[in-house]
């Protein structure tokens, strides 16, 4: 068989000191970090949800081939190796290798299992300790316990969602617009459990129908208020609103929600508040595993 070397050729941000090529912005060393971290976790989705604002603030040129690489990838196990990375002349550049492993599901005799033991394969670690944590509950009846050291990228504090799906179709989501608990990780393993058990929508989630439930995480960034429904965008941005001590909260990007007008109406439905009451209204992003 034919060896064959993909390359992804781009530079990282432009904009990383003063006098650089693109003028200086301090965020260009955060979409460095946030590139380097993702790929060397091959934190996949991490890198095709960021924001819009930070790519644009952060004057790249290599975003594009770097997606097209990790679709490239995304049929395969794929260990990754981050060579080097600098910043001379306020241009970030970094150097990485990325080796097959065979392909997704597969076991180690090669015999290409789309599942592991009956379970879908899960690519992101949000959502692995998703699934985990539900199914630890579901056969102890008991909350799982937080990894020790916690997972990289779940130390911080933010509001999760977690959302399950069966066959396309929605069986619970539960989430905490702020956090709750002590890091990502734990907000994950409680609502995990708390989307399969506790959301008075649906039946509870059981052992034998976890096979067939797709999981997604959703992490929050801080909400705040807008002045305007000028200010949001249902695919980028989730609405929180507020009156009266009522609360509704819909995330951004959801199938059939295209409009500002749709994405408030179901907010506000969801909070009981009626069409035309005055309402305070904020907006958040987020980053979504899946």
């Amino acid at each position: 068989p034919q060896r064959i070397a993909l390359i992804a050729s781009g530079d990282l941000s432009h904009r990383l000191l003063p006098g650089a090529p693109a003028g200086y912005n301090p965020r260009g060393s955060e979409f460095d970090r946030i590139i380097k971290e993702s790929l060397e976790r091959m934190d996949v989705e991490r890198i095709l949800n960021l924001p819009e604002d930070l790519i644009e603030d952060a004057g790249e040129c290599g975003l594009r081939p770097i997606v097209m690489m990790l679709g490239a990838l995304k049929d395969y196990r794929v260990e990754p190796e981050i060579y080097s990375y600098e910043g001379p002349f306020g241009v970030g550049y970094l150097v990485a290798g990325f080796r097959l492993q065979g392909k997704q599901g597969e076991s180690e005799a090669g015999k290409g299992e789309k599942r592991v033991e009956g379970r879908p394969v899960e690519r992101s670690p949000h959502v692995r300790l998703a699934r985990e944590s539900l199914e630890y509950y579901l056969r102890t009846g008991k909350i799982m316990p937080v990894p020790d050291p916690v997972p990289e990228g779940m130390e911080g504090k933010a509001g999760v969602f977690v959302s399950l799906k069966k066959h396309g179709q929605l069986r619970g989501c539960i989430g905490t617009v702020e956090p709750c608990r002590e890091n990502i990780a734990a907000e994950i393993i409680h609502n995990a459990v708390a989307a399969g058990v506790d959301d008075p929508r649906f039946w509870p989630v059981e052992l034998d129908e976890l096979p067939e439930i797709d999981f997604s995480v959703d992490v929050l960034t801080p909400f705040e208020p807008v002045k305007s429904e000028a200010e949001l965008d249902p695919k980028r941005y989730g609405v929180i609103v507020r009156s009266r001590g009522r609360t509704g909260l819909l995330l951004p990007d959801l199938e059939g929600v295209d409009t500002v007008a749709e994405q408030l109406s179901i907010a506000r439905q969801k909070a009981g508040i009626p069409p035309g009451e005055p309402v305070q209204i904020f907006r958040f992003e987020v980053v979504r595993y899946r």
